[in-house]
């Protein structure tokens, strides 16, 4: 994947027991996040800080979305017990991480920790790959997205 690719359409359940589209969200832009386990501390500070900015999201018109290989029972219990306000989607299979190429980390160990902005267009925008930035990824996609929308 690179940018300027199409994004790969997908649907998968979430936390909530709902089934995410991603072409359900053409027309706005959307941060699809990989992020390697539920409750960790990495993940729960990434998952915290775009917690904590969603609003910034909601005001540039993004979609916020987060994956993981977890089922949909821990990212309910994930969620809940960190107030999160997006949608956290259950790749059980790991199939959209495939999709993505989303590489693993730590000598091939850990799913890897990677962030793309796609457009209104459902084109890539911006990839960011960092295990260890866990919270650099969302004050970079506010800028990516900033950017977009100018």
């Amino acid at each position: 994947m690179k940018i300027g690719d199409q994004a790969p359409d997908f649907s998968l359940p979430t936390g909530s027991g709902d089934t995410f589209h991603l072409a359900e969200q053409r027309g706005k832009a959307v941060v699809l996040y990989f992020y390697p386990k539920d409750d960790t501390p990495g993940c729960t500070a990434e998952a915290c800080a775009f917690r904590d900015q969603y609003e910034d999201f909601l005001d540039l018109g993004a979609v916020v979305v987060g994956v993981s290989s977890d089922s949909e029972a821990s990212h309910q219990k994930f969620a809940q017990k960190h107030r999160l306000p997006f949608p956290l989607l259950a790749d059980t299979s790991g199939a959209l991480r495939k999709q993505y190429e989303v590489p693993r980390a730590f000598l091939g160990l850990l799913p890897g920790r990677v962030t793309f902005v796609i457009d209104k267009d459902g084109k890539i925008a911006y990839i960011f790959n960092s295990m260890s930035g866990a919270t650099d990824h969302v004050s970079k996609t506010k800028e990516v997205l900033r950017g977009l929308a100018a």
